[in-house]
């Protein structure tokens, strides 16, 4: 899509996050303190418990994804940590991460760090977490978001951009990308709630979900989520003109809750009722 010529100013957007900026940690030329992420005759490997929660198996997949935009090739998805051949990135949850947490009893990451945190990813190498596996990088989040952060903060460093889909952001091609060896991590957000509201989607917005999704629906909420998470937000006031979020896609509310995203009403309708439920559902006497 052309976010320019086709739908500009579609959205109002309100973003608010007092979130620090994570330091470099992606680099395309090999240095003394850096590690081999990605090299032409080196494959990637993502590895995540498989019974990881599904919206950061959903983030994971993105990842994926997203290195095959930058260096051509799809790293392998693994939930096995044996037969390994290539560089790892080992992702999950702690706390729920059996991986994570083993890695943390053995001392090869700093559980304090985490526990009783909210919303916070550390992103880090690790030597031997593995049989057979010298080294690997660790993303590790203190809860569903913070793992789902760390995920798309990789995904940011390597060269997307959160706006990829939105405004055509286009990816730079890297047939190598190393890691600076280190700790990393924003800590935790400031604000607990950051996010956006739809803002007079009626028509510009409207119009092009209809032809592009088929409606304003959970196809189209989907991606909107999705830009959130990578933004690092987690909360959205939906659509209202003429439609109600949970009554238009049933889908729609387990989505959000998949993907890790807090739904407020819309910006002016209390008691998560939209204007739209009433003038479907209630008779006028």
């Amino acid at each position: 899509m052309n976010f320019t010529k086709n739908i500009s100013l579609f959205l109002t957007l309100l973003f608010i996050f007092f979130v620090k900026a994570t330091e470099p940690f992606i680099s395309f030329a090999k240095t003394e303190n850096s590690m081999v992420l990605k090299e032409r005759n080196l494959g990637l490997m993502l590895f995540s418990d498989s019974d990881s929660d599904k919206g950061i198996l959903r983030a994971v997949a993105n990842l994926q994804s997203d290195f095959q935009k930058v260096t051509g090739v799809q790293p392998e998805l693994i939930s096995q940590n044996s037969g390994m051949n290539g560089m790892v990135i080992i992702i999950g949850e702690a706390g729920k991460s059996k991986t994570i947490d083993a890695l943390i009893r053995q001392k090869k990451l700093d559980g304090k760090a985490l526990t009783g945190k909210r919303e916070k990813y550390i992103i880090q190498n690790v030597s031997n977490p593995f049989p057979g596996v010298s080294e690997a990088i660790v993303i590790a989040g203190s809860d569903k978001r913070g793992t789902i952060y760390g995920i798309y903060e990789m995904s940011k460093q390597i060269g997307v951009s959160p706006w990829y889909y939105w405004a055509d952001v286009p990816v730079e091609k890297k047939e190598n990308v190393y890691f600076k060896k280190g700790l990393y991590t924003d800590g935790e957000p400031a604000v607990e709630y950051r996010g956006i509201f739809l803002n007079d989607e009626e028509p510009s917005l409207g119009g092009w979900a209809r032809a592009t999704f088929g409606g304003v629906n959970s196809k189209f909420y989907e991606k909107v989520f999705e830009l959130i998470l990578r933004l690092k937000g987690n909360y959205i006031w939906p659509a209202m003109w003429g439609k109600a979020f949970y009554d238009d896609d049933h889908l729609s509310g387990p989505l959000a809750n998949e993907m890790g995203i807090v739904m407020g009403t819309s910006h002016h309708e209390p008691m998560a009722l939209a204007q739209t439920d009433w003038h479907r559902y209630i008779k006028k006497k």
